[in-house]
């Protein structure tokens, strides 16, 4: 098997590089990647020694469609697993031209060289374009659409390109759409890390608004464990919702960071909110657990306080 994967040096797709090569020794992943700022080649240090064998780097653009054609004509892959976008949501809304570009035309292109190539597409999504949840209920994977941001916009447009594209063409499409991600290797702008990160150096920890709002955890692991499998179970055109039921407010989850490292809630300092903030996420995963047989296997208090060592493990 060969896989064609985007955005590999990011939190998750070098997450789901690591776990594959070392599930699968007879797996080779090619990885475009255009290394910036929240792309960190140190992420797959420890893939090094198979680089050129079962491993291939590429620095690139995923919307450069002549290069991506190219990489993709030069190799028979038997899939492509699209992790590249801009993901950081106070960034879109500083600067949502970047958004469009990776997240939509980036995203295209790469579907344009996988229908080329007949192979299957997976798109990693996010739980963002379902909008926000009240005090109850869960996403659903025939939630409405209803983005807030740009850059859930950006990849709900993904999105539905991925649809049309499997209705129109046939083409063989998976969407999977995961809750919030944490663990080891996460870009310090994403709350978890940054808050560790704070709090390691007795900094105040920035709080948006009154810190009420919920976010369904899980660890990368299990993420891309749902990964691996819709990849070899899911079902052409299908939408799978990833998430461990872990709902959080995200007050609590700072007062769990602070308490882990014995440092004062006094820390905590509530700034003013973000346009648009979602109130509330919470995954209903029935279906990948169903079809998939995908079950999540980290704890979440346990899998946080590992994380917590790991940063500060990193001499931070």
């Amino acid at each position: 098997m060969h896989y064609l994967v985007t955005g590999g040096c990011g939190f998750i797709g070098s997450q789901f590089i690591r776990a594959a090569l070392r599930k699968d020794p007879s797996l080779v992943i090619t990885n475009i990647d255009l290394l910036t700022y929240a792309g960190n080649p140190e992420n797959l240090r420890e893939i090094e020694t198979l680089s050129g064998i079962r491993y291939h780097y590429q620095q690139g653009d995923i919307a450069d469609q002549a290069l991506v054609e190219k990489i993709v004509r030069g190799a028979k892959f038997d899939a492509i697993i699209n992790f590249a976008a801009e993901s950081f949501v106070d960034r879109s809304i500083a600067q949502p031209r970047p958004f469009v570009h990776s997240n939509v035309n980036g995203a295209f292109v790469l579907m344009e060289a996988a229908r080329a190539a007949g192979v299957r597409f997976v798109q990693i999504s996010t739980d963002e374009v379902y909008g926000s949840l009240g005090d109850t209920g869960l996403f659903t994977e025939a939630t409405p659409l209803a983005p807030s941001s740009p850059y859930s916009a950006s990849k709900a447009a993904a999105d539905l390109l991925a649809l049309a594209h499997h209705r129109t063409f046939g083409q063989d499409i998976v969407i999977l759409r995961c809750s919030n991600n944490f663990g080891p290797h996460q870009h310090p702008e994403k709350l978890i890390p940054r808050m560790i990160l704070c709090a390691l150096q007795d900094e105040p920890l920035p709080l948006y608004g009154d810190g009420l709002h919920v976010r369904d955890w899980i660890h990368v692991e299990d993420h891309c464990a749902a990964i691996h499998l819709a990849l070899k179970h899911g079902r052409s055109g299908e939408i799978y919702n990833i998430g461990a039921g872990n709902e959080r407010r995200n007050i609590d989850i700072l007062r769990i960071i602070l308490g882990h490292l014995g440092k004062p809630e006094s820390l905590i300092r509530h700034v003013a909110d973000r346009p648009g903030h979602d109130l509330r996420y919470a995954i209903d995963s029935t279906k990948a657990r169903a079809e998939l047989g995908w079950e999540p296997q980290r704890e979440f208090h346990t899998a946080l306080a590992e994380t917590i060592e790991w940063y500060r493990g990193r001499g931070l």
